[in-house]
């Protein structure tokens, strides 16, 4: 079978077009997509029996699209949300397609057509004000290692940073002079600049002179044993590390699913306990939406409480009591008849 051109050009407009001139998305995004098409056209490669050098453009069918979600979920063991991602990728592929090739607009516009599931939302983990010191106490600070993670860990919490923005903090992105602050790169290149609390500055500081690295410089803060950037997966073990030591001390921390979005969750709730103004945590996280800062209102079990406890609804006190001259059964059957008072039924003494 001959290689479809049309199918090798699109792909090739999409991603050093589309995304990179065009777009100018994140390196991140890009590779979220590639990694879709791969699995996507290899996953056509085995159902038609065809190498993906050979695969056309008019194979790529909705019938197809739909088996290769129903293979996330029932072959890769893919949630729901994991298979909305690559959809909603699938989507962007295709749109690209359809308004570049005629020919193709109609199965393309089917195949956009093609819905996300709905997912129930996903309850938030977050460690209590107690419950990160423990992990916090737990870190050797006699060592590298350990001044490195002390220093990452807190820098997450007090910044609420995504691990990817993390990881990729540079030497020149902090001013650790007086006022001392950061800058944040976050999704879709937007940029944010936060400050920093004096003790965490004092961290970075020491972390940079540790390793003789010019706070002007492009070289990455957080480095593992090798020297090179810590990726999400090394900042990942870090964590999961010292939560496993601090959940074997019986603390509640077992109890609970913790992962590195966890510190950004427990950042945005205690500054909510705090006080602080949603608009104002909306921009430390760097939400585009309001309505993403306010589920940790809805979510926050102490401010449940208290907007529980903040008035005493006016319940009648004491046991019911019921009429004299009329039996139980009777006295039921009145109440859907009369609307007049009913006087209290009393059983007789026997």
């Amino acid at each position: 079978m001959a290689s479809d051109n049309r199918l090798s050009r699109h792909v090739h407009g999409f991603f050093h077009e589309y995304l990179t001139s065009q777009r100018n998305v994140s390196p991140h995004t890009v590779f979220s997509y590639r990694d879709t098409l791969k699995l996507f056209l290899s996953f056509a490669s085995q159902q038609l029996s065809t190498p993906v050098v050979d695969l056309n453009l008019d194979a790529l069918t909705p019938d197809l699209v739909l088996m290769f979600l129903n293979h996330l979920e029932t072959e890769r063991s893919n949630t729901a949300a994991t298979r909305n991602v690559r959809l909603a990728a699938l989507h962007v592929f295709f749109r690209y397609v359809g308004a570049h090739d005629p020919l193709s607009l109609d199965k393309c516009q089917r195949i956009v057509s093609i819905p996300k599931k709905r997912v129930a939302a996903p309850t938030i983990d977050y460690l209590e004000r107690d419950e990160l010191e423990l992990i916090l106490a737990g870190i050797d600070r006699q060592n590298p290692a350990g001044r490195r993670d002390y220093a990452m860990l807190t820098f997450t919490y007090q910044t609420a940073a995504r691990v990817q923005e993390v990881v990729g903090l540079r030497a020149c992105d902090l001013q650790l002079d007086s006022p001392p602050q950061v800058r944040i790169w976050g999704k879709g290149r937007k940029e944010r600049i936060l400050p920093l609390w004096s003790q965490t500055a004092a961290l970075l500081r020491a972390l940079l002179e540790e390793r003789n690295v010019d706070p002007r410089s492009s070289k990455p803060v957080f480095v593992n044993m090798r020297g090179r950037p810590i990726t999400r997966w090394g900042f990942r073990h870090v964590l999961r590390k010292y939560v496993g030591a601090a959940a074997r001390d019986g603390s509640t921390i077992g109890r609970k699913r913790v992962h590195p979005h966890s510190l950004r969750h427990a950042s945005a709730m205690h500054m909510l306990q705090a006080g602080a103004d949603p608009n104002a945590i909306r921009d430390v996280l760097g939400h585009a939406n309001s309505e993403t800062t306010w589920r940790y209102a809805r979510i926050n079990m102490e401010m449940k409480r208290k907007a529980i406890e903040s008035y005493k609804p006016d319940v009648p006190q004491g046991p019911p009591v019921w009429r004299k001259d009329q039996d139980l059964l009777a006295y039921l059957e009145s109440l859907g008849k009369r609307r007049d008072y009913v006087e209290p039924f009393k059983p007789e003494s026997p």
